[in-house]
């Protein structure tokens, strides 16, 4: 895991830390951490060194034809790192578009494609593996999904595995509470809390 793109997320104030007052995920979970990875796109320096990393990590997935994104968090950071690498790229919609040609997947065509989805962050996994099947079911061969950040639910691990797709994220939620915790940003016993509630879900 990189620290540093837990400290950037903490310079940016990416990261709001709440365990008295809870944040609601897009999934309706109760959080006492909440991370927005957008706040990267309105810091030039940021956002250069996250792409830079995620690029690093995108090349241990092997040769992909088509970098995509999910949209909507995924899609600048998938093209940034497609234009870098010279490939095309691709975004997944949540669902079918309701007007026009209705097409879930707007860009190239990923049809007997490697690809690689790229997604800003993970919580319980299951709108990146939504954009996995998509692709899949039209006829792209999936080979990683890389990500910013993940919360590190042992949920989502599980339904990783079962999707038989492997992933990676530059920072999860145990490094980011490492740093917040050396600069003293939050105490221990309230660290403490945010993990506990992590490793409930």
């Amino acid at each position: 895991m990189h620290t540093s793109v837990a400290e950037i997320l903490l310079d940016i104030d990416a990261v709001k830390l709440s365990p008295k007052a809870p944040f609601t995920w897009a999934s309706g979970i109760k959080s006492p951490i909440y991370c927005d990875n957008r706040q990267i796109l309105g810091n030039v320096e940021a956002h250069r060194k996250v792409i830079q990393l995620l690029i690093d990590e995108v090349s241990s997935f092997g040769e992909a034809d088509v970098i995509v994104g999910t949209a909507t968090a995924g899609i600048p950071h998938a093209t940034l790192i497609a234009d870098r690498l010279n490939k095309p790229s691709a975004y997944v919609r949540g669902s079918k578009k309701g007007h026009g040609t209705a097409r879930q997947i707007e860009g190239a065509a990923v049809d007997g494609k490697k690809v690689i989805v790229v997604e800003d962050l993970i919580s319980t996994g299951g709108s990146s593996l939504n954009a996995v099947e998509t692709l899949r079911a039209d006829g792209a061969e999936v080979i990683g999904v890389i990500a910013i950040f993940s919360y590190g639910i042992k949920g989502a691990d599980d339904k990783f595995q079962t999707a038989g797709c492997p992933y990676k994220v530059l920072c999860d939620l145990d490094t980011l509470l490492e740093v917040v915790e050396s600069r003293g940003a939050l105490d221990t016993k309230s660290a403490g809390e945010v993990r506990e509630f992590r490793d409930g879900l």
